[in-house]
């Protein structure tokens, strides 16, 4: 595989990046006259006069020790969309690489692809909604620096076959991302664990889902130290805002109750997931291991619709490649299922 140094963008080899105020001090403690903030305080709140550490030093060690992994080898960003945009923007020149997407697939690496003006070469999902080896193989070509795969996959719900992707691993010489935002609802173990065997590999996780901290707005990219040293080159030098690295410090010694939260969200997929099959308008209710469902209907923009003027908002999947006549269902609380459930029986019953 190629070294991590020769897959960078030219420009950014030599790249100087914005000196924050703080580079110079490591420490929270002293006499800050460098980096002209409010000494008085904040119409807020005291603690928010300040700028936050743009390294995330304690909260790095925080979910390092959670995640089993150094410190050296996490970056944080606004959302896994925040690593996406830079990954690309480090190592796809503009108009002459490209970056690989497996779709139907998380609709962000599509946009941050045409954005930063990276072609999108795009090798469609099997009929089960697995990789497609055979075409993938053969769309491989030179231009290709970046590949995104996500499991569970949005909007489908699945896990990518762990041998497929082993083989893309051992096979491709550019960045390979795994999007892992719903892992925390499988049995799978986490790609993060074979990361120093693969250099070129970065597994995303977020604390949006199973975490319920989405309004935080934290993700993770987990990768060999020297990718987590080009991401902190480019991004801006405050990515993280102190409120949020105080919050999820505090969530991080929550874990038992992100577990409660997994296991519930379980239960009720079960249920709601049986409840779905028993109406005549569903025709398929896809295998998932999320906290949601994609599903089938009979006359699904109707559906749909009905369900808005209900006040019953839902994602429609049906415009998405292999998602034809497709509804995305968020799990809810046992309430909200149950409205969804009675609103598609009203439905029924016009």
């Amino acid at each position: 595989m190629s070294k991590i140094g020769d897959l960078i963008r030219k420009h950014l080899k030599n790249f100087i990046p914005y000196s924050t105020a703080r580079d110079d001090f490591k420490g929270d403690r002293g006499i800050f006259l460098d980096a002209n903030e409010n000494a008085l305080g904040s119409v807020i709140s005291e603690n928010w006069n300040r700028y936050p550490d743009p390294r995330q030093s304690y909260l790095k060690q925080a979910m390092g020790k959670s995640k089993g992994i150094t410190t050296e080898c996490i970056f944080m960003g606004n959302g896994s969309d925040e690593p996406i945009d830079l990954l690309i923007r480090a190592f796809c020149e503009p108009g002459i690489d490209e970056v690989m997407i497996f779709p139907p697939t998380y609709g962000m690496y599509k946009v941050a692809a045409n954005i930063n003006n990276v072609s999108v070469n795009e090798v469609l999902l099997t009929q089960d909604f697995q990789l497609d080896m055979t075409q993938i193989k053969s769309a491989l070509n030179d231009q290709v620096k970046v590949m995104f795969i996500c499991s569970p996959n949005n909007p489908t719900g699945n896990l990518i076959n762990t041998q497929d992707v082993l083989d893309l691993v051992t096979v491709f010489k550019g960045i390979i991302v795994i999007d892992e935002a719903y892992i925390d609802f499988t049995d799978t173990p986490s790609w993060i664990g074979v990361i120093s065997k693969f250099p070129h590999l970065v597994v995303l996780q977020t604390l949006s889902k199973a975490w319920g901290l989405a309004s935080l707005r934290l993700g993770m990219a987990f990768c060999h130290p020297k990718i987590v040293d080009i991401l902190n080159l480019i991004k801006p030098p405050y990515n993280i805002s102190g409120p949020v690295q105080n919050h999820v410090l505090k969530a991080l010694k929550q874990e038992d109750q992100m577990r409660s939260f997994v296991e519930e969200i379980k239960e009720l997929k079960k249920e709601l997931g049986w409840a779905l099959e028993q109406l005549p308008i569903v025709l398929k209710v896809h295998p998932s291991e999320t906290n949601f469902f994609l599903v089938k209907f009979k006359k699904v923009q109707e559906v749909f619709q009905y369900l808005i003027r209900n006040e019953i908002i839902l994602r429609d999947r049906s415009g998405s490649v292999l998602c034809e006549d497709c509804i995305r269902i968020t799990v809810g609380t046992a309430f909200e299922n149950k409205q969804l459930i009675l609103a598609l029986n009203n439905y029924l019953k016009r």
